[in-house]
């Protein structure tokens, strides 16, 4: 990549995503493996789905995957296999997405918030250790942003306390641990298929993998009305299933994801090394052991508000992710929490902003990008 210089041109606008570019390259596979699906009319738990299944719980690196309808029942389903029911606790991140802390709500149980890691973004297993109860029954590690959650501490806290330990690996699909793929590092997992994830399915879906056979089989059951077999109901269930189409083009999706994984890190590479001199401008951490896919390429800065409305004015797109952490949300207004409360993930939610990142992304779009940063740091 050159050096960082502005451009003396007004060029396109560069959004923070775009999946123009990969239906463009892949379009025909995906328009063949939807024909498949139609011309067969087996539209719900058929063969695509099983097969995604399997596939996708091979590349995580664990035994068993079931297709469910969003990343959201995901997370209630994975919950409530694991006896999570109203009254319990189950600790969770205070900076990630409302879906982590609504899915416990859903099934009458209270979210109880526990800080970050200041470097990471992720959860701080040492707080969770100060917060667990006798009321905890579970554990939910977000992967945030592509990059794995610190999870030798927080299995040794799970197994010490009897706890299982959930990961939710909507944002990290192919990331690793110390060798290991998220998805493969709890008990259970939970997958979005979100449009806009690294593997995004063109509408809403989501999976659970696990490496337990008894946790697949409940799961199977509550996602079909708590059917353990044809209209015979063992307990209350959903109708959550993850229909055909979207499977069949998770699968052509799924094929092309090793190599979508290496064009996000060369990206981020990319930022890396154009930011790395910028005064204050913080780019991305990735410890050692770790393998980040960039699900979203974050940045930190202390003037954040003023640089993503610099960037807005120059075409470029940026998003927070997430600027009010949960203890902080009207929703949780009810469990008392103040400002101060969990303050690593307070300071860096005033201050992360991530910039596009799609593995279509060129190299001039980066410089772009990079370039005006340069120039808003200047001022």
């Amino acid at each position: 990549m050159s050096s960082i210089m502005p451009s003396a041109t007004s060029p396109e606008a560069i959004n923070q995503f775009d999946l123009s570019g990969q239906y463009a390259a892949i379009g025909g596979e995906i328009r063949a493996a939807v024909e498949r699906v139609l011309a067969s009319q087996q539209l719900v738990l058929g063969q695509e789905g099983s097969a995604l299944e399997r596939e996708l719980a091979a590349f995580c690196g664990v035994t068993h995957g079931a297709g469910v309808a969003s990343g959201t029942d995901a997370l209630i389903l994975a919950l409530r296999a694991c006896n999570v029911y109203a009254g319990d606790e189950v600790l969770i991140p205070t900076l990630t997405f409302v879906a982590t802390g609504s899915a416990v709500s859903a099934l009458g149980a209270k979210p109880v918030f526990a800080d970050v890691n200041c470097a990471t973004l992720n959860l701080d297993a040492a707080d969770v250790q100060r917060r667990i109860t006798p009321r905890t029954k579970a554990i939910i590690a977000v992967h945030l942003h592509g990059l794995s959650a610190d999870m030798d501490p927080l299995r040794e806290i799970a197994k010490e306390r009897g706890l299982p330990l959930i990961e939710d690996n909507a944002q990290a699909i192919g990331a690793t641990y110390k060798g290991r793929r998220t998805g493969s590092l709890g008990d259970i997992a939970c997958i979005s298929f979100y449009p806009t994830k690294n593997l995004g399915a063109a509408g809403d879906g989501g999976m659970i993998v696990t490496d337990s056979a008894d946790l697949d089989a409940r799961l199977r059951t509550l996602r079909n009305h708590g059917q353990a077999s044809r209209y015979i109901s063992t307990e209350p269930g959903w109708n959550s299933r993850l229909d055909e189409i979207q499977a069949a083009i998770l699968r052509v999706k799924l094929r092309h994801l090793p190599d979508w994984q290496k064009s996000r890190q060369a990206n981020a590479a990319g930022y890396s090394k154009l930011l790395a001199e910028v005064p204050g401008i913080q780019t991305p951490t990735t410890p050692e052991g770790y393998e980040h896919v960039y699900h979203q390429y974050t940045i930190r800065c202390r003037r954040r508000d003023s640089l993503q409305k610099f960037l807005s004015e120059r075409k470029i797109g940026s998003t927070i992710y997430y600027p009010v952490p949960l203890h902080l949300q009207p929703l949780y207004s009810g469990l008392g929490h103040k400002p101060g409360d969990f303050p690593n993930a307070e300071h860096v939610a005033a201050e992360i902003l991530s910039l596009p990142m799609y593995p279509e992304l060129t190299d001039d779009k980066i410089e772009r990008v990079a370039a005006a940063i340069a120039q808003f740091a200047r001022q």
